[in-house]
């Protein structure tokens, strides 16, 4: 997935009411810019940190840029734009490229299903069971190398387990795949000191059947692509 404009680079300055970032570019301008995350980016919002924004020119759009890169150290990028997964995610199932997803040609996002509930993704293929695919970004991370979700308290992300659970107990094939929008992690945990009850619910979604896919991702200036599988350790 490429970014659909050139990004430019920048400092921020603050984050702020969740979706707004004030920055300064490069030349010297400060700007506002739109932050797709509603997540407490812990340790990804720090004044002085080095940001990349993507600007557009839509008069639908008040905010003139996005924001949607951190640059870390040793050419390391985090990827803060919650959409990006997905986006990132349907190119690769279409392509085909999604390891355990073989024989999958139809890839219908955003179907509903549950109580009052849309799964990302809805997988079928000839001979195959329906595969349910629920994704999660992934962006924090305390310990060098290890990527945790979630950064904080999700009743919805338990929801999403709960569907899933029915799913499987329904005899589905449900998945629940968290996309690391990192660089610099080479392992996945739960962040169950978080969200205690989003654990809780991860155990008991797995207990029903629901199986977990762990991916990373390499990611740039220029995009997004879904890279291998990356070790899950729910214990951790």
């Amino acid at each position: 997935m490429r970014f659909q404009t050139e990004l430019v680079p920048a400092t921020l300055i603050r984050r702020y009411k969740r979706f707004l970032a004030d920055c300064t570019l490069a030349d010297g301008r400060e700007v506002v810019a739109h932050c797709a995350n509603p997540g407490s980016m812990m340790g990804l919002a720090e004044p002085g940190m080095r940001i990349w924004l993507e600007p557009n020119d839509d008069p639908k759009k008040k905010l003139k840029f996005g924001w949607r890169l951190v640059e870390h150290g040793g050419g390391h990028f985090t990827g803060v734009d919650t959409s990006v997964p997905n986006r990132a995610l349907r190119a690769a199932f279409e392509a085909g490229v999604v390891p355990g997803f073989d024989g999958y040609t139809t890839v219908r996002p955003e179907q509903k299903y549950g109580e009052n509930s849309r799964i990302d993704f809805l997988l079928q293929g000839d001979g195959l069971p329906d595969a349910y695919v629920e994704v999660k970004s992934v962006t924090l991370s305390r310990t060098p190398g290890l990527a945790e979700f979630p950064d904080s308290v999700t009743a919805r992300g338990a929801k999403h387990l709960g569907e899933l659970a029915r799913v499987a107990q329904a005899g589905h094939w449900a998945v629940m795949l968290y996309l690391v929008q990192r660089t610099d992690c080479d392992r996945f945990a739960l962040a169950a000191d978080i969200d205690p009850a989003y654990a809780a619910a991860y155990a008991h979604a797995s207990g029903a059947g629901v199986e977990t896919l762990c991916l990373g991702t390499h990611i740039s200036p220029d995009g997004v692509t879904v890279a291998a599988p990356i070790p899950v350790n729910t214990q951790a």
